[in-house]
Order: structure tokens, then sequence, then C-alpha cells
């Protein structure tokens, strides 16, 4: 209050800590990728342990035991108690490959090939092209291993989300992985499917059916995705991860095929990372958009941009679903 009685109006003082937890997130992810890569989970599947237990468990030294055990229990993913450290729920489920998916083979993809490439984005920001992706035979399968356990994660976020019950007859267009159309299978034994792949991805796709036993459920019909022209009269229609690898035309010609392919009132589930207009941009999309970016040149498109394409193309918007950890999900409706 001012000598005059009046009331002054402070505003709180702004904090770097936001600023400085941003700037800090690589020395995280670093730690979280050595606790992953050394077992320190896994170590704690069965029981709590101290530090020299762990050690013991790991092969680490104390020290740096010590200093991955914090770092996770820092970052929520260990509780301590009394010097013990025990899993959190998350790291449960999925750090210790007894839990529902195991995303170590994620981690590894992102610690061995997408950190290291992370460090040619300054180029990437200042010429708009994409880095030098050097690959060799186990790097790739180090990448691959990554990324379609990333895709097991959406497809398993996607069957939680989403309701298969009321098809019939799915559609997979285009997609990368057959995990989000066998998730649908399996809640749903009323529900057959055909997958329109890629031609290279035929020997792989018969080996997720024969192993998920749902072959009998499903075809195949191999073409490339961008210029598939698949036939049918199907209810449901999945174009999963498919439109960042593609031009905007492309992708406009894509959506046309699904629903040339759709009855009328037929559901279209788009998954993908998405740019939106909101006031605040939902992050892990937006930070897609740079790994994608700076690994290969593919693009992470704003959702306004494919809601026009899907208009254009005899879909109505209906909603969108934010699956956790994952992309979001266009729901559209062949009109």
């Amino acid at each position: 209050m001012t000598t005059s009685g009046t009331p002054v109006t402070t505003t709180p003082a702004a904090t770097p800590d936001r600023i400085v937890d941003i700037a800090i997130g690589y020395m995280g992810a670093k730690q979280l990728f050595a606790a992953a890569r050394t077992g320190l989970f896994r170590a704690l599947a069965e029981q709590e342990r101290d530090v020299p237990q762990l050690a013991a468990a790991t092969g680490l030294s104390e020290q740096m035991t010590r200093i991955l055990a914090d770092a996770m229990n820092a970052l929520g993913l260990l509780e301590r108690h009394d010097g013990r450290y025990r899993l959190a729920p998350d790291s449960a489920a999925h750090l210790t490959g007894e839990g529902d998916l195991d995303l170590h083979p994620f981690l590894g993809f992102l610690n061995e090939i997408s950190y290291g490439h992370w460090l040619q984005f300054d180029t990437t920001v200042d010429t708009t092209k994409p880095g030098e992706l050097e690959m060799d035979e186990s790097r790739w399968k180090t990448f691959m291993a990554g990324v379609m356990r990333y895709n097991a994660l959406h497809a398993a976020m996607l069957a939680r989300s989403f309701d298969f019950a009321p098809y019939r007859d799915l559609l997979d267009l285009g997609g990368l992985s057959p995990d989000f159309a066998i998730g649908a299978l399996r809640a749903n034994p009323e529900l057959s499917a055909c997958f329109v792949f890629d031609p290279a991805s035929t020997e792989s796709l018969t080996q997720a059916l024969d192993a998920a036993g749902l072959a009998d459920r499903a075809r195949i019909e191999p073409a490339p995705t961008d210029t598939a022209r698949p036939a049918g009269d199907h209810d449901l229609v999945m174009v999963n991860h498919v439109i960042h690898r593609f031009t905007a035309e492309q992708n406009r010609a894509i959506l046309g095929s699904a629903r040339a392919a759709a009855r009328p009132g037929a559901t279209l589930l788009l998954l993908d990372f998405l740019l939106d207009d909101n006031d605040r941009q939902r992050p892990i999309d937006a930070l897609h958009a740079g790994e994608y970016f700076v690994i290969d040149g593919t693009v992470v498109y704003p959702e306004s941009e494919v809601t026009a394409w899907l208009e254009a193309s005899g879909w109505r918007r209906r909603e969108v679903i934010e699956l956790p950890g994952s992309p979001r999900v266009v729901v559209a409706e062949a009109v």
C-alpha cells in the first residue's frame, strides 16, 4: 500500500525455472537412455534395492548408480524411500520388459540414431535441409526396431481410446506397422481387414499376421501408397503415419482413394503428428516436426490443412483424439 492509502497491484516476478528445465532437458534424456541401456529398471522389476544392490545387479560403479537412480527419481520414474529405489507405475509397465509394452528399442533408437542426428539441427535450421542420415546395416536395424516399437505404442494407445466393436470391414491403407489393425482385430472378433501396404512390407506383414493368429481374417493387397486404388465397401479406414511421408498433392490423392473404397457413413482414422492453431501448441507434435525434418525432411502438417484435404476428398472431420505419448487421431466420416 502506498503512503496515500491506494493499494498497489504487484505482478509476481518471472522466474527462469521453465527456461532452465527446457534447456537442460537433454541431460535427463541421456540419463534415461543410460539407465535403460544398463538395466537399471530391469534390476528393480522384482524388488526394491539400495545403491550397492543396484550397482551389483547392473555392474555399474556405486557412484554412477547413484547418479542415474537419483536422476530417474527426480524425473519421477523411480520412487525412493530410506535410500531404497522402486519402480514408478509407468516404469514398471514400459521399462522392465515384463509390462504391457517394452520401450527399450524405442529408447535405443533415440539414443543411438536420433540424438546424434540432432547435432545437425543448427545446420537444418539455417538451411531448411535435413541432416545427413548415414546408415549401415546395424544402424538401420536399430532405426527400424525403434520406429516399429514406437508405432506399437501408438497402436496400443489407439486400441484403448477407440471403440472398434461397431465395425466389420477395415481397410488399412499405407501404414508402416500392422499393429494398428491387429489391435482392432483383437478388439473385435467380427472384424476383417484388408492391408494395402507397400509391396516391400508384404513379408513382414504376413509374418505379423501369422504370429498373431489372425491371417484367416485378413488379406494383403500390395501397392505403393501414393498410387494405390483399393477396392471395396469398407466401413472403417485407417491411414496411420502416412501423411507426413508425402506431399500435399499426394496426400489429397491418398485420401481420395481411401474415400472411394469406403461406404457412405464409414469412419476414417487418420493418425499422425499435427500442428494446430490453438493458443498453446501440443508439445509432442511440435517437437516431432523438428525430429521428422532433421531426420529425413518429412513434414508434420497443420491440422487445418489436413482438414481441408479431408473435406475436398469427401470426408467430414468429426473429432480429434489425443493419444497419450502418441500422435493425434483425426476421426472423419464419409459423406
